[in-house]
């Protein structure tokens, strides 16, 4: 006999650009919403019954009616109210997980209404809640960083296959992937969110690095020596690579000036550090 061990349903990717004009200056939010329901729904798939199914396109658009009723100035506390908002109406829910990317954008210098938007940088939160209790999540995924000094790899195990050549001198970029979770629920998440980064960011360029596993960890535990209201944080720094291009073929020298910069294959690094 077949049966339904677990389902979910929900919407992703609701876009939604946001305008708060009772600040100055204004502040201009693009978010990217996922919504997904967990409850008593099994009777559509295995009966066609939709008398439980809220649409999703409701579920649209109920994050623009949100947007525009609720209080919020951050992608963490929209999650709450949007996870709110369903809980209290639907009987057949359980659980609902929100996910938000947000597109930074920036003031133009010494502009009040004029914004620009650089890099692949996003800003994440995660909720996931039910009628007794909630987890959420804040982070930041994207984010490409380089350093030209104090980073070398040497040391490693070698086998038969390792042509790898140890350095002491080396490029070291990554896209940098950051989700961390908080010990309270009183959290200023804007400037929390500011701040985790910046530390993230001061490690990274600061740190004697031994290896991409070496700076990882010294920049997790920077977070959690710095921030006293975060709990843990998951990070993930794929080593992207920059490879020395040989001149010697041309006649001239190359002391680490002029790289190849590739983007598959790549070494895939991550970690939580916990308290």
């Amino acid at each position: 006999m077949t049966a339904i061990q677990s389902d979910a349903y929900g919407k992703t990717r609701v876009r939604l650009t946001y305008v708060d004009r009772d600040r100055e200056p204004h502040q201009v939010r693009e978010l990217s919403i996922g919504i997904l329901f967990e409850g008593d729904f099994s009777a559509a798939y295995t009966h066609g019954d939709n008398s439980r199914i809220l649409p999703t396109d409701t579920m649209k658009n109920t994050v623009y009616v949100l947007a525009r009723q609720l209080s919020w100035d951050s992608a963490e506390v929209f999650a709450q109210g949007i996870a709110k908002h369903f809980l209290d109406r639907l009987q057949d829910l359980l659980k609902v997980t929100v996910d938000i990317e947000e597109i930074p954008w920036q003031h133009i210098p010494g502009q009040n209404a004029a914004f620009l938007q650089s890099g692949n940088e996003r800003r994440t939160a995660k909720l996931r809640a039910s009628r007794s209790a909630f987890e959420a999540s804040s982070g930041l995924k994207d984010l490409q960083i380089l350093k030209t000094s104090d980073s070398g790899f040497s040391g490693f195990l070698r086998d038969e296959y390792t042509t790898l050549a140890e350095t002491d001198d080396r490029l070291f970029g990554t896209v940098l992937q950051a989700q961390w979770r908080y010990l309270g629920d009183n959290i200023s998440f804007n400037e929390a969110h500011r701040q985790i980064r910046r530390v993230l960011l001061e490690s990274f360029a600061r740190h004697a690095s031994l290896s991409v596993q070496h700076t990882l960890f010294a920049m997790g535990q920077a977070v959690l020596e710095q921030v006293g209201d975060v709990s843990n944080i998951h990070l993930v720094m794929p080593n992207k690579h920059c490879l020395l291009v040989d001149l010697a073929r041309f006649g001239i020298d190359n002391p680490n000036r002029v790289f190849v910069p590739t983007d598959e294959p790549s070494g895939y690094i991550e970690a939580r550090i916990v308290r």
